[in-house]
């Protein structure tokens, strides 16, 4: 390994270890009568931010490793850990593509800087808002094996609370972007 993967390396299980920080310590849980939480959080900041640092693969990866060791060792989310896997991995992956496709890197005007990540934190928590709720019904009704009105009833709130915290994530992770990619770039020449 050269020292570039190195330092990538390093800077996935940092954002994972931040993310599983962020989900276990900084959230708002609120637990359901049909078993399991739902819960208001800033990890997907974090998710969208590395992808946009250290790419949509390893950023990808870093939340969904992240998130999903926090859902399995809190025993209201265990049950969630295989979805958020997928889902915090597509999240860094199409941020992260997002940004690199329309060239966040290459780039150190503010505002063009703020349209990408604002437009590529978009794309990646807009999937999440969409699919999670889905994603959630079908996991909890066929492989969980819940009645399709809990099922259902989950989902609902489900959508609810990502639309919420996909629109805080929007937000920190743009304002975390600008503040830490100087310092980020020059640590990775």
């Amino acid at each position: 390994m050269n020292r570039k993967h190195i330092r990538k390396f390093s800077f996935m299980v940092m954002f994972a270890a931040l993310n599983f920080i962020a989900f276990t310590y900084l959230k708002i849980s609120i637990p359901l009568a049909t078993g399991g939480a739902v819960a208001i959080h800033i990890a997907n900041a974090i998710v969208v931010l590395s992808a946009w640092l250290i790419g949509p693969v390893a950023g990808g990866i870093a939340g969904a490793v992240g998130l999903s060791l926090a859902d399995v060792l809190d025993p209201l989310y265990i049950a969630s850990a295989p979805k958020t896997f997928f889902l915090k991995f597509m999240i860094g992956f199409i941020a992260g593509k997002t940004a690199e496709k329309m060239g966040l890197n290459e780039t150190d005007d503010r505002k063009q800087i703020r349209k990408i990540t604002l437009i590529s934190a978009i794309a990646g928590l807009g999937f999440n808002v969409i699919f999670e709720p889905i994603i959630t019904y079908l996991y909890r009704r066929y492989l969980l094996g819940v009645s399709a009105e809990a099922a259902s009833i989950l989902s609902t709130w489900m959508a609810g609370v990502t639309a919420l915290n996909a629109v805080i994530c929007v937000i920190v992770s743009v304002l975390l972007y600008q503040a830490l990619y100087k310092y980020y770039r020059q640590i990775d020449r």
